[in-house]
């Protein structure tokens, strides 16, 4: 009887211990957090790229992983609301889409790695000591745009073209770095460069009024107020037929003309594989070099030429996503 209740004792407590360790591991499941800075394709793209790339590679949400998706919807005091969420949560990663969300997220934590996606320039942003050794707590995937090969795409489609008007929000330091390229760009070219700044979706409407009247065609950044304004943009183009060549093929979706641009869901997928080197332990943010998209797309709107009455060359017909 006593062995009896001593197996018994014994089964038990090994039972009770790999329950502990069962616990154990359920308590290590890492916590995501996404702070996103506004709702528009390419963000969104950036997004499932990232969670499809963890999944890919055996980090589940609601398995063996939790991801806390937040959209600020373009307000300062909702970055800063769900910044100071996740440092509270202690989450252990989080994924910054856009520069004022990795901004944001930035200044409330020096510990939390954070990896940011569909961001120019994180130098210029003050985000990282330099593209090639961050230095802190912040690394990630650049957004930047062949510039000069989008305005050569300009005047391949707008060859008429002596004045070129660029829009741009006057808050967003990608933007600015991009409107700095865009008008060196022009300008090497011999064309007249004119630009409007915005500061939000209130003053687009306004802005593309009073621009496509001193243009002959509009460049547009990859600019996240712009991205999300995209249709009140082409009905002012489209009433002047004005061509509208913008930074990213979901800006194009929507009613821009064409671009050469990033896939931003690769770009998410990249940075979802060097947030599963931060997750093992096999990297750490201060080292990790900020990369790149592999190559850029083609996209133009036959919609949105046949409105305007362009004539798209006959070497760029494939590119044509919309008819």
């Amino acid at each position: 009887m006593k062995k009896a209740i001593l197996l018994t004792v014994i089964i038990t407590t090994i039972l009770l211990g790999l329950i502990g360790c069962s616990s154990n591991t359920s308590a290590k499941s890492p916590t995501i957090g996404i702070i996103q800075y506004v709702e528009h394709v390419a963000l969104d793209s950036a997004r499932e790229g990232f969670v499809k790339a963890l999944a890919d590679n055996g980090f589940v949400d609601g398995k063996n992983l939790t991801i806390d998706a937040q959209n600020a919807q373009a307000d300062q005091s909702n970055l800063s609301t769900i910044s100071d969420r996740f440092v509270s949560n202690k989450v252990d990663l989080v994924l910054a889409i856009a520069t004022p969300a990795a901004q944001a997220i930035a200044g409330k934590t020096k510990d939390i790695p954070i990896l940011g996606t569909a961001i120019t320039d994180y130098v210029a942003a003050k985000l990282v000591d330099s593209n090639e050794v961050p230095g802190g707590n912040v690394s990630g995937t650049t957004d930047m745009n062949p510039i000069k090969e989008q305005i050569d795409l300009l005047v391949k489609l707008v060859p008429d073209a002596k004045t070129v008007g660029v829009i741009y929000t006057s808050s967003e330091d990608n933007s600015i770095v991009q409107a700095k390229i865009a008008k060196e760009a022009i300008e090497a070219l011999g064309l007249t460069y004119t630009e409007v700044t915005i500061t939000n979706s209130n003053d687009v409407q306004q802005a593309t009024q009073t621009i496509v009247q001193k243009c002959d065609a509009l460049y547009l950044p990859t600019d996240n107020v712009l991205a999300s304004s995209i249709p009140v943009i082409h009905g002012v183009a489209l009433q002047s037929k004005t061509p509208v060549i913008c930074g990213e093929s979901g800006m194009v979706k929507n009613g821009g003309l064409a671009t050469l641009g990033i896939n931003y869901y690769d770009l998410g997928y990249k940075t979802g594989l060097m947030a599963l080197k931060i997750l093992r332990g096999e990297a750490k943010t201060a080292t990790m070099p900020i990369e790149s998209a592999d190559g850029f797309d083609f996209a133009i709107n036959g919609t949105v030429a046949k409105e305007i009455g362009l004539k798209i060359p006959e070497d760029l017909k494939e590119y044509i996503i919309e008819q």
